[in-house]
């Protein structure tokens, strides 16, 4: 394609797959897209495994590492927090509300988060970690690095110039593409509030025009990149006529044979419609769009507890969920309807499951034969 951030990257095709599965990573971008590590569910040992096999395996295509580092956390500036500390602050009561709804679905009492186990492992979405985990990407030939949940910091932008890798970082509304900007970011990318995992609430048709369109009235020619909702072709090349360089796409890969899914909850992506997402703070303590279940339903009850601020929310959500998909796969249906992962409302378009290079393949015939039918009406 004639699009110069293709050129700037090596790419064919500019279609970002975003995921923490690297079989997805690696396929995406051998079948002519990126592929974009999500980082943050690793520690810096894994993470080095994991690249060293996308390495090994994606046939010297380029590829990207996306980390999260909040701007506002509420505990970040503790020094010496661990998440076992943190997790000593969790009120009895969220505890006793967890295991009596995992009660209610048969299933046993949630054990501690991963990183408790560890004595001196920091809580989730810790900026230093965040950091450290950049520092291994660049052991590597990573081509982009991507940070959501605000700007990225001054070291994150330096170490992007020093190894000549552009930064990106999600943006979900036009006043945060100009911070954006401002902080050097290379690529911004638009994510409307459709989208899967946190987002704001702009939608996508409306986010794109409003952020393309204020980066080059602010005087900034910078790539901006449509996300949230596009699970095809034909929205991608909607969103490319707005004024977009690429589509920056996550929940169409979660229905893919390589995903990091469970099968329980890809079945349920393919029975969903659109309107069976929603934006809950039941996950991460931040505003986050996922699937509807028993346990996103939980925390918007207005008799429960509430959730916890980020990072203590993950440490008592991630134990429970994935005990419950545990169950649910051993055979207790009582534990199906908690099974529940970020996803965006474009779940909807979810028809069956099927490879990652089958949905690149799709995405790039259908994008040419809506660009096809643009041109035809023109006359």
């Amino acid at each position: 394609m004639a699009n110069p951030l293709c050129d700037r990257l090596g790419i064919e095709f500019p279609l970002f797959a975003f995921s923490h599965c690297r079989d997805v990573v690696a396929a995406v971008s051998k079948a002519g897209g990126f592929g974009v590590l999500g980082a943050t569910a690793f520690n810096p040992e894994q993470l080095e495994q994991e690249l060293a096999w996308i390495d090994a395996h994606v046939d010297g295509k380029p590829y990207g590492v996306d980390v999260l580092i909040p701007e506002n956390l509420s505990v970040k500036h503790e020094k010496d927090l661990t998440s076992k500390k943190l997790a000593e602050r969790i009120p009895q009561a969220h505890k006793d509300y967890v295991n009596d709804l995992l009660a209610k679905h048969g299933v046993a009492a949630a054990g501690t988060h991963a990183r408790e186990d560890d004595e001196d492992a920091p809580p989730p979405f810790w900026p230093e970690e965040a950091m450290e985990l950049l520092r291994v990407a660049f052991n590597h030939p990573v081509k982009m690095i991507v940070n959501a949940l605000g700007a990225p910091p001054p070291e994150m932008v330096a170490m992007g110039r020093e190894h000549g890798v552009p930064v990106g970082a999600l943006a979900g509304a036009k006043e945060h593409a100009i911070r954006l900007a401002e902080a050097g970011c290379d690529v911004i990318v638009a994510q409307g509030g459709e989208a899967g995992g946190h987002c704001g609430e702009v939608a996508t048709i409306v986010l794109i025009p409003e952020v393309v369109r204020a980066l080059k009235k602010a005087g900034y020619d910078i790539p901006v990149l449509a996300a949230g909702g596009i699970m095809t072709g034909e929205q991608m090349a909607a969103c490319m006529a707005m004024g977009a360089a690429g589509a920056w796409t996550g929940s169409v890969w979660l229905a893919t044979t390589e995903s990091e899914t469970s099968p329980i909850f890809r079945e349920k992506m393919v029975e969903a419609r659109s309107r069976d997402t929603v934006r809950s703070k039941g996950r991460t303590g931040k505003y986050s769009r996922q699937l509807k279940s028993a346990w996103t339903d939980a925390w918007e009850n207005p008799e429960g507890p509430g959730a916890l601020p980020m990072p203590m929310q993950s440490l008592i959500a991630e134990p429970a969920i994935r005990q419950a998909t545990k169950s649910a796969e051993g055979g207790n249906a009582a534990a199906r309807p908690l099974v529940t992962y970020f996803v965006g409302q474009g779940v909807g378009m979810v028809e069956a499951v099927t490879s990652a290079r089958s949905v690149v393949q799709s995405f790039m015939e259908d994008y040419a034969e809506a660009v096809e039918r643009l041109n035809g009406s023109i006359g």
